[in-house]
């Protein structure tokens, strides 16, 4: 039997990005789930309207996936990733790189979006370095940016609050950072990419004329940004970003973690956008988050450089214990196998006209100053009460959480992202729930 809140000592665990004293004041307990639902410790069905933490695309307790994880669990339940390796790691790269956009087919696997853009970052300054084109030691981020917690991902992220506390500590040549794409008020309401803004990218280019094209190494940037709040790019913005690193030798990263395996109705944010990164990195919806699993996927040739500089022992000084694990791998290729099986990504696609209609009905609705949707994302903005910020985010999803209803809010943004075998009904129940927690606010 699954010990409740009342039975459990809470005070042994240190929560990540929790307010740690008021989750053990009011615990939130999840014990079981399957399909579009969890149970919380009281046996109340909770709906997932966040995909766990964006990354259960498959919905909950899949059976292909389970069995998949269990018959590896019990015939090969580790394997070390130096110098040697496992059938499934080669399979699993295999299949990555055939959804990949075409050019991106050299996979490094690591445990999570953060390992997979510090991986990245060291693929770029590899790459650079085998070319002798030291000088380029700069990283370009974005405002608002979110890429793990790494020194790495926090050092080029943009999310004020993850790098405030280690100020004196992120990596150099990291400083720099393009403007968010967010808060230009003919934006509001947007359906989809919004029309303004694609001017935004050209702080690049000025960034380039201050500091010189040729030390800038890499721009890393989300295609949509999902932990600021769904901050979805203007049209025509990521094709500038694209043809101003192309004019200077800049290599261009995408954060694919919560953007990749559907959540736009297509394999890749890239291939929604129609935008070709030099380097992505993924995670999340990889293993349908039953096993932590990311990579860091590169272009032919940006591999083949690296490789090629070094002409004995280790090309690439880099690594994780659990890199390519047998049970992410068994996992990930169950998953991708219901992906495809199931159509899930196009499933999405045909989805989002009706989701993007229901979640905009909510413009009007007490506080609400804003509505973002793409594919099956959205964000409803509501006004900050002043001097707490966060406030009436938080309320809402406490509320929704007590109606039996999982939201996820950054700030006083409602981030939505329901795993992708979502129904029309659930739709509009997620919906429903929102405006009714909405207006129960004070």
């Amino acid at each position: 039997m699954t010990s409740s809140s009342t039975e459990l000592s809470l005070d042994a665990l240190w929560m990540p990005f929790t307010a740690n004293r008021a989750f053990k004041r009011a615990p939130r307990l999840l014990v079981s789930s399957e399909g579009m639902y969890y149970r919380d410790e009281h046996g109340q069905p909770v709906l997932d309207a966040v995909a766990g933490l964006w990354c259960v695309n498959a919905g909950h307790c899949r059976a292909p996936i389970v069995e998949a994880i269990q018959r590896s669990a019990a015939t090969l339940d580790y394997a070390p990733g130096f110098n040697m390796a496992h059938p499934l790691q080669f399979e699993l790269a295999e299949r990555l790189t055939s959804i990949m956009p075409a050019g991106l087919d050299r996979v490094f696997f690591t445990n999570s979006g953060s390992e997979a853009v510090d991986t990245a970052l060291k693929m770029v300054l590899a790459y650079h370095a085998a070319r002798g084109d030291t000088a380029r030691r700069r990283f370009v981020g974005r405002l608002r940016g979110y890429h793990g917690v790494g020194f790495g991902g926090i050092s080029v992220g943009g999310i004020e609050n993850n790098r405030k506390t280690f100020a004196s500590h992120l990596l150099p040549y990291t400083d720099v950072h393009l403007p968010a794409t967010h808060g230009l008020s003919e934006n509001l309401f947007s359906r989809g990419m919004p029309a303004h803004g694609a001017h935004l990218a050209d702080a690049l280019a000025e960034i380039v004329l201050t500091y010189g094209g040729e030390t800038i190494a890499a721009v890393i940037v989300e295609p949509l940004s999902g932990s600021a709040g769904v901050l979805v790019p203007p049209v025509g913005y990521l094709e500038r970003l694209r043809a101003i690193c192309d004019a200077h030798g800049i290599l261009l990263i995408f954060d694919e973690v919560i953007t990749g395996f559907g959540r736009l109705g297509t394999a890749f944010g890239a291939h929604k956008f129609g935008v070709m990164p030099d380097i992505m990195t993924v995670a999340k919806g990889v293993t349908n988050g039953t096993v932590p699993m990311g990579a860091a996927v590169a272009r032919r040739d940006i591999h083949d450089t690296v490789m090629n500089a070094s002409h004995t022992g280790i090309e690439f000084f880099h690594g994780y214990t659990y890199s390519g694990h047998p049970l992410a791998c068994a996992a990930a290729l169950a998953t991708l196998d219901v992906y495809r099986d199931e159509d899930l990504f196009a499933r999405a696609d045909a989805l989002a006209p009706y989701w993007q209609d229901a979640v905009h009905s909510l413009r009007g609705e007490p506080h609400v100053v804003d509505i973002r949707t793409l594919g099956l994302v959205a964000g409803i903005e509501l006004a900050s009460q002043p001097d707490r910020i966060g406030a009436r985010g938080a309320a809402v999803m406490a509320d929704c959480f007590r109606h039996g209803l999982l939201v996820r809010v950054t700030g006083d943004t409602i981030a939505l992202s329901p795993p992708l075998i979502v129904d029309r009904a659930q739709i509009d129940r997620i919906v429903e729930g929102v405006r009714a927690a909405i207006g129960r606010l004070a």
